[in-house]
C-alpha cells in the first residue's frame, strides 16, 4: 500500500532546531492533562453510559481513520517502494517542497513534536498515550477551552476530517514586541492505546476549503503510521520519538564547527 509521494529525506530536513516557535503554538503541556488508566467497562454497564453530547456523538459517528493515520498493526511498508523517515514511535512519508523541525526538550533530549512547514503552512504533529476503551478527547477538549480562557483567547468547536476539530485563537507578542494573535486549527486522531495530535498553523489554519492550503498538509497527515509499542503509559503521557541515526549523521559536521 502506498501512502505518499517519494522523496528523500536528506534533500528536505531542516537542522534540529530545539526552539518550539513560541509565538505560534498553542500552550499545551508535555503531557495532555486527563485521569488515570481507564478501566475495560463491563458489558452490563453499557446501557448505563451517559448520553454523548453532539460532538462525541460526531466522533464516534465513523471511522475517521479509514484513510488513515495509520497503526503500524494496519499497513505493511514493505508493500511498496515509498521512501519513509522513521521517527521511532511515528513514520512519516516526506512530500516535495516539504520543510521539518524536530521540536527537543533539552533537559533529555527528546523529541516532543515535529513540525512540518510548506509555503506559508505549518503542521505541528505530537504522539500521547490513550486509553484502551474509552475516548479521551472530551476531557481534553475540556482542558483545551481552560487553557485558552485563562490565556485570553477564543475557543470553537467545528466538524473536521477527523470528528471534531478544535479552532482556536490565541494571543501573541510577534517577534518586533507587538500584540497579535494566532490561529490554529487541532486534529485528533485516535487509535489503538494512542492519540494524535495535529496543530495546523499559518494560512492552513485560516483559509479552507477543497484545494486550500491545509490539503496537502492533510494528506501527509493521513499518511502517519504509528508505532506505540507495548509500554503501560498513562492517558494523555506524552510519547516521544526519536531522531534516526541519519539526521544525527547529518548533524556532526555543523555541531562539530560550533
Amino acid at each position: 500500500m502506498i501512502f505518499g509521494r517519494k522523496a528523500k529525506a536528506t534533500d528536505i530536513v531542516e537542522p534540529i532546531d530545539e526552539e518550539v516557535l513560541e509565538d505560534q503554538t498553542d500552550d499545551d503541556e508535555d503531557d495532555i492533562d486527563v485521569e488515570d488508566e481507564v478501566e475495560e467497562p463491563d458489558d452490563e454497564d453499557e446501557d448505563d453510559e451517559e448520553p454523548l453530547d453532539e460532538w462525541q456523538a460526531l466522533d464516534a459517528s465513523q471511522d475517521w481513520r479509514y484513510d488513515g493515520p495509520f497503526d503500524i498493526g494496519e499497513v505493511d511498508l514493505d508493500a511498496d517502494n515509498v521512501e519513509r523517515l522513521d521517527l521511532g514511535t511515528v513514520i512519516l512519508t516526506p512530500f516535495d517542497g516539504m520543510k521539518m523541525q524536530l521540536q527537543v526538550n533539552p533537559a533529555n533530549n527528546q523529541v516532543q513534536a515535529v513540525l512540518i512547514m510548506h509555503a506559508q503552512s505549518a503542521l505541528e504533529v505530537a504522539l500521547f498515550a490513550a486509553p484502551a476503551y474509552s475516548s479521551m478527547l472530551a476531557e481534553v477538549r475540556t482542558d483545551m477551552a481552560k487553557a485558552t480562557e485563562d490565556a485570553g483567547g477564543t475557543m470553537q468547536l467545528a466538524a473536521g476530517p477527523f470528528g471534531t476539530e478544535v479552532r482556536r485563537v490565541l494571543p501573541v507578542t510577534t517577534p518586533d514586541g507587538r500584540a497579535g494573535q494566532a490561529a490554529t486549527r487541532t486534529w485528533f486522531a485516535e487509535g489503538p492505546k494512542w492519540l494524535l495530535r495535529g496543530v495546523l498553523m499559518g494560512e492552513a489554519a485560516t483559509r479552507e476549503g477543497e484545494g486550500g492550503p491545509a490539503a496537502l498538509l492533510y494528506e501527509f497527515f493521513c499518511n502517519l503510521v504509528v508505532r506505540r509499542g507495548d509500554d503501560p503509559r498513562v492517558p494523555g503521557q506524552l510519547i516521544p520519538m526519536t531522531v534516526p541515526p541519519s539526521l544525527v549523521a547529518n548533524q556532526m559536521p555543523s555541531a562539530a564547527a560550533d
